[in-house]
């Protein structure tokens, strides 16, 4: 997915975004990038791949490079940022959060109208500069983030390093957060509010849909309103958010908790214990401990200190390989047990299936449950980069649909937990991943446990509304 760090202050504040950028490093992705504005007027950035390396060995030899008042930092999905671009604006540095789904259309049209594009992989433009291009055609910064806004299909925040301060528009329905820090020097801008109060940040507030505002150290400008519609993304609570961070006023770790205690309330089945598969299934897990009265046990533990995210390596092989890596079994906490795990989700469930198998015949796990904190997830995200599955139909309920159908028939009776095609797939899926029991969690409950209206959720991997 990605996320950002932005500063505008009245002293030097590189070591504030290197180590308020680190701080999405949790997000999983491939690039990371910093960018700075020097008092004569200079733009620094440098651009390191992050994918086998942390984010902070990369750049310990260019912080004594880089000075300025004004800096952003990015984790990238995959393209290179930041990128520093030339325009009838003036020159800025640029840094995008989501995802372009008509960049091939907007790319033609920019083309056709004699635009040429120079930060190219393989046959695809970096989409960062195809949002460049369409602010470039703005009469001014808000003018041109506004049109990127509207003329995007997927979503994009942004951030825009300039001599003006520090621009930052979230997403035209607020897919992704963005919220503002400040301490006694300026002001910061974040996807992850975990970022801000080891830096001294306090919380200011967040930006609205679509809201655009310009950052200097003196204060914060609002150059766009918010627009009425709202769609944050569910999964942030669910998976990838960190579980210090808070959106909308709701916690991370505390929505994850009261997700598991209300997989609890609707369970029956009698286990040794409860765990939580690490680490975003942990706080799951506690919920689900403390509603159930069931003890909390920790039968693998996470060695973290070289392993990157298991969904990052393009090659499947390679993932379930990290991810087996990653985790250590302790046999004394499996053997002969009825294991209940609490997962966040499951997306394709092939490093889960690899797990359960070895929970059974390495380990001798008597009985193994397994509850998802959220709904399956019948349709493929198209508004953020959450998965790098390379098609829909690595989804574990696709699989089981196409199974029962033959094809991909009847999705909405398949996304509606009251419905027997539903349990029909639940089922297929416990079969394929060797479970005892399997049970999801309803999305009534999910939206609950977050506590934000449904309309103003995206729901859509779920129930195909966003």
């Amino acid at each position: 997915m990605g996320g950002f760090f932005g500063v505008a202050s009245k002293k030097d504040c590189v070591s504030d975004v290197f180590y308020g950028t680190d701080y999405h490093s949790h997000l999983g992705t491939q690039r990371g990038g910093m960018a700075t504005l020097s008092d004569d007027g200079n733009f620094t950035h440098y651009i390191h791949d992050i994918r086998n390396a942390q984010f902070r060995s990369k750049f310990e030899d260019d912080l004594p490079k880089m000075s300025g008042n004004t800096a952003i930092g990015i984790i990238s999905d995959y393209e290179d940022q930041p990128l520093i671009i030339n325009s009838r604006h003036g020159r800025y540095a640029i840094v995008t959060v989501g995802v372009v789904q008509n960049a091939q259309k907007l790319e033609a049209e920019a083309c056709a109208a004699g635009i040429h594009f120079s930060e190219m992989s393989g046959n695809e433009v970096n989409p960062t500069e195809l949002i460049a291009h369409l602010i470039n055609q703005g009469k001014d910064f808000t003018d041109g983030l506004t049109k990127a806004q509207e003329a995007v299909e997927g979503s994009s925040s942004i951030l825009l390093l300039t001599k003006e301060g520090v621009y930052a528009a979230r997403d035209r329905v607020g897919r992704t957060p963005v919220i503002i820090g400040k301490n006694e020097n300026g002001y910061a801008i974040t996807l992850e509010t975990c970022a801000l109060p080891n830096l001294q940040y306090q919380i200011e507030r967040e930006l609205g849909p679509g809201e655009i505002v310009r950052i200097t150290a003196d204060g914060v400008e609002r150059m766009k309103c918010p627009g009425d519609c709202m769609k944050i993304c569910s999964f942030l609570w669910v998976y990838y958010g960190y579980p210090a961070s808070t959106y909308e006023g709701r916690n991370t770790e505390d929505v994850r908790n009261e997700c598991g205690k209300r997989l609890a309330r609707r369970d029956d089945v009698e286990a040794d214990c409860v765990s939580g598969i690490p680490d975003s299934g942990t706080a799951h897990a506690i919920g689900y401990a403390q509603e159930s009265g069931l003890p909390y046990r920790r039968p693998f533990v996470k060695y973290t200190p070289t392993w990157p995210r298991s969904f990052m390596p393009q090659n499947q092989q390679e993932r379930n390989r990290v991810a087996k890596m990653k985790l250590i079994p302790v046999r004394e906490l499996i053997e002969g047990k009825r294991l209940m795990f609490c997962e966040d989700s499951i997306v394709r469930g092939t490093q889960l299936q690899d797990t359960i198998e070895r929970l059974y015949t390495e380990y001798g796990a008597k009985e193994i449950h397994m509850r998802p904190a959220c709904p399956p997830l019948v349709y493929g995200c198209k508004f953020l980069n959450f998965s790098r599955s390379r098609s829909i139909d690595e989804l574990a309920t696709r699989i089981a649909i196409k199974e029962l159908e033959g094809e991909y028939e009847h999705l909405d009776e398949y996304a509606d937990a009251s419905t027997e095609r539903y349990q029909a797939m639940v089922d297929k899926i416990r079969e394929r991943l060797n479970l005892t029991s399997l049970q999801f969690q309803t999305l009534e409950d999910l939206v609950e446990a977050i506590g934000l209206p449904k309309e103003k959720l995206c729901t859509y991997c779920w129930d195909g509304e966003g």
